[in-house]
């Protein structure tokens, strides 16, 4: 099963873009200027700027590359000044090559940005959200969009709420487990191709690409549709990935961990995951070892280690204290 990741570059060394089109669709942002042609003009920074102290005239570290943002602040600024004055500084801003200016709240837009609008290139925009609300909701999205990718093969699942990457080698039996998990109610984001973004040093997120959404690969049965056969409360578009696991055939020279101490990660795309490393054998029941894996995991997260609590409760007692009795 082949995937293509649908990735969009700019030129080479400087990472992905977003349309600007997509992002005035995504959050229906009015257009000003209709005579500026939007659809070749693309956004390659997740963050925006509002540029007051460049309207004060000081223009060191500008990033000419972000998003200009004019506020309550900004635009009253601008009101307050001379028409001569307010030109110089509209046009100080539009002629450093800036990709579009938004503004929000409805505001008035001063016929200076059109003028230089056109003249320079830029397109204004306009919102009716307020500036704080519109700009956290902005930069959240572009930093999705924007932010660094890797295809990794393997199934993503949601396992009582966490993120669960199964990898391993082809033929291992990844897709067989993905299966038996969603029979016992857990949510499908990928199988085989699972493109997974960096949108913060802590926060991994894992999709699937658009053409192969929500089909599973079953060896000798073929390709399966699982939003069909199982429902929609059986799939989810994307999950934030916390556990990897990692399918293997059994070595019988290879010691594996029965403890879980000292925990094992994964890094990806420079962050830190933990993960397992489950051996095969006939007979062994993976989804239901993926389940406490899972379960395990979220044991974790609210401060419960279960290997730290036995080794504490062993080093604690007293000798001669521990006992086994025979029930038999």
């Amino acid at each position: 099963m082949s995937a293509q990741t649908g990735a969009a570059f700019d030129t080479p060394g400087t990472g992905y873009f977003v349309p600007l089109p997509t992002l005035i669709q995504e959050f229906k942002l009015k257009l000003i200027t209709p005579a500026v042609d939007v659809e070749k003009k693309t956004l390659a920074r997740a963050n925006i700027n509002r540029p007051a102290l460049q309207l004060a005239g000081f223009f060191d570290f500008f990033d000419a590359n972000r998003l200009q943002i004019i506020g309550m602040v900004e635009h009253t600024f601008l009101s307050r000044l001379e028409d001569t004055l307010r030109r110089e500084k509209v046009q100080r801003i539009f002629q450093e090559e800036i990709p579009a200016v938004i503004v929000c709240r409805g505001l008035e837009i001063f016929p200076e940005m059109l003028e230089f609008a056109e003249k320079f290139d830029v397109p204004v925009l306009q919102t009716d959200s307020t500036t704080t609300d519109f700009i956290s909701e902005v930069i959240r999205w572009m930093k999705v969009q924007l932010a660094p990718r890797t295809t990794m093969h393997g199934c993503l699942l949601d396992i009582y709420g966490v993120g669960t990457l199964i990898v391993g080698e082809s033929g291992i039996g990844k897709s067989e487990t993905a299966l038996e998990l969603i029979k016992r109610g857990h949510r499908f984001i990928a199988d085989d191709a699972v493109e997974v973004r960096r949108v913060s040093a802590e926060t991994l997120i894992g999709s699937c690409p658009a053409n192969i959404r929500y089909f599973l690969e079953l060896r000798g049965i073929g390709i399966i549709d699982i939003m069909q056969m199982f429902g929609v409360q059986s799939i989810k578009p994307t999950q934030a990935i916390e556990l990897l696991i990692r399918l293997e055939a059994w070595s019988p020279n290879r010691v594996y961990d029965r403890v879980g101490t000292p925990e094992e990660f994964t890094e990806i795309l420079g962050n830190k995951v933990n993960s397992h490393s489950i051996p095969i054998r006939p007979g062994r029941p993976l989804a239901m070892i993926c389940e406490a894996a899972a379960i395990n995991h979220r044991q974790k997260k609210m401060g419960y280690n279960a290997a730290e609590a036995l080794t504490d409760r062993v080093m604690n007692k007293p000798a001669g204290s521990l006992k086994i009795h025979d029930h038999y």
